[in-house]
């Protein structure tokens, strides 16, 4: 007995211990508070991910596209949860690896009543163990590795996809504060304008319909700066989002920001080639149907049926001591694993329906996406065509209007024209920056680096 104790003190003292960790108001600020610049700079020029590429982080030219995505990545807190199924997975790596304990047994019988004299106490000591946990343990072991490496692709997928939308809103706020800068100034030359128009209506130069008539296009324009900054800050608060900063805080923008031009880009057959040794999202479902075959091969391998030996060591009340063994078998008579094989085997098929259907959508997305780009590409040019002759048009007007050979009305439905056509211009190329980071996301891999078809490290 003393020396059971013992055993049972000696397996006790490696096991963990429990560690409270309250969910708090000040656990959870503290967990939300964003990360000190010093170690931003350092994890951005050390990040390892199989796309993003390190960066010298420095906020004094403003938040590159660059910066902000390996910021979202750093920073954000839905990214930080996601990353914790790394630990989760690694946890079931371990378990999988373990053994089933060997089992221990005591036994002692005392001589109370009868014909005990010349008896002695009774005692008996049993050893068992499952031995077909062995056979199953290699297959368990791979299927939680080959889990444990498609979480981490679905994270970095995951952490691709946030960078790639913190650096797409950072264009977007560039093209927002053009539209911007095009509204307000033609905002203020109306406003101009109608002050001048009111003067000459004093002195009886012009009537109440060109002053009516300037002030409907001053109200017009000025909805439109209305619109524009309404977008820009629900751009700036996504942006802050992504970046885990709070929403009140201002992110500063480079003074100068082009998107990359869609010239560069491969063509469809290009990007289509080896896409699936790009997508993150595509490896990980590889990595996690090569998971599933190894839990089918273990549920397979799981129909031997379960066999425990033992040994035994007693001693009866007459002082007679045995020693022996035993082998407990069960009789697959009811249970064959036959559920767990027919639930394995069905989800083996469901994630390569799940893969090919993925690898199909990402091949669409690509051809769709050049489509768009294209057509995008065309709306441009001709709209960039239309700009100069329309500003022709309204100064034509505006002569002709001085000499009394135009009405009011026109020329200011001309001017109104002009800038929303300006402001057009604007936001189809914003709409070609994003469909150029959706290629991206759907390529996936930055292009026109260069390096085409090289596989995620």
């Amino acid at each position: 007995m003393l020396a059971l104790l013992l055993f049972l003190t000696l397996t006790l003292t490696g096991c963990a211990t429990y560690h409270p960790m309250p969910l708090d108001k000040a656990a959870v600020d503290r967990a939300l508070a964003p990360p000190a610049l010093e170690t931003i700079s350092l994890k951005a020029s050390q990040i390892h991910h199989p796309l993003l590429r390190p960066v010298n982080f420095d906020l004094r030219d403003g938040l590159s596209p660059d910066e902000a995505a390996i910021l979202a990545v750093i920073a954000n807190p839905r990214l930080r949860a996601l990353r914790d199924q790394k630990g989760l997975a690694q946890a079931q790596l371990i378990q999988a690896g373990l053994l089933p304990n060997p089992q221990l047994s005591y036994s002692l019988d005392i001589p109370m009543a009868g014909a005990t004299e010349g008896t002695v106490k009774a005692y008996g000591l049993g050893w068992s163990w499952d031995i077909v946990s062995l056979l199953t343990r290699a297959a368990k072991m791979a299927a939680a590795r080959n889990q444990a490496q498609a979480v981490d692709l679905a994270v970095a997928w995951q952490e691709w996809q946030v960078a790639q939308a913190a650096r797409l809103q950072i264009y977007r706020l560039a093209f927002l504060d053009q539209q911007l800068a095009v509204a307000k100034d033609e905002e203020k030359g109306l406003q101009d304008n109608v002050a001048t128009v009111k003067r000459a209506l004093d002195l009886g130069y012009v009537t109440i319909i060109n002053l009516a008539a300037a002030q409907a296009s001053l109200q017009k324009v000025h909805l439109q700066v209305l619109t524009i900054e309404q977008q820009r800050e629900q751009e700036r608060l996504a942006l802050n989002q992504a970046l885990g900063l709070p929403p009140e805080q201002d992110v500063p923008l480079p003074a100068h920001l082009e998107p990359p031009s869609p010239q560069s880009l491969p063509s469809l057959q290009e990007i289509s080639r080896n896409l699936e040794e790009r997508r993150l999202d595509l490896l990980a479902l590889k990595m996690g149907y090569q998971s599933q075959e190894e839990r089918l091969r273990a549920a397979i391998l799981a129909q031997v049926p379960k066999i425990n030996i033992g040994f035994a060591h007693a001693s009866d009340t007459t002082h007679v001591i045995t020693t022996g063994f035993a082998v407990t078998i069960d009789l697959p008579i009811f249970d064959r694993n036959q559920g767990r094989i027919a639930i394995e085997t069905a989800s083996r098929q469901k994630l390569f329906d799940e893969y090919a259907s993925r690898l199909f959508t990402a091949r669409a997305d690509v051809a769709r996406l050049l489509t768009d780009m294209a057509s995008l590409s065309q709306q441009i040019k001709t709209t960039e065509n239309s700009i100069p002759t329309l500003s022709n048009l309204v100064q034509t007007y505006y002569h002709a209007l001085l000499e009394g050979n135009a009405d009011v009305i026109s020329y200011y439905n001309a001017r109104d024209e002009l800038i929303a056509r300006q402001i057009q211009l604007l936001t189809l190329r914003r709409n070609l920056a994003d469909q150029r980071i959706a290629l991206e996301i759907a390529a996936g891999e930055y292009l026109g680096s260069g390096e085409r078809g090289a596989s995620p490290k």
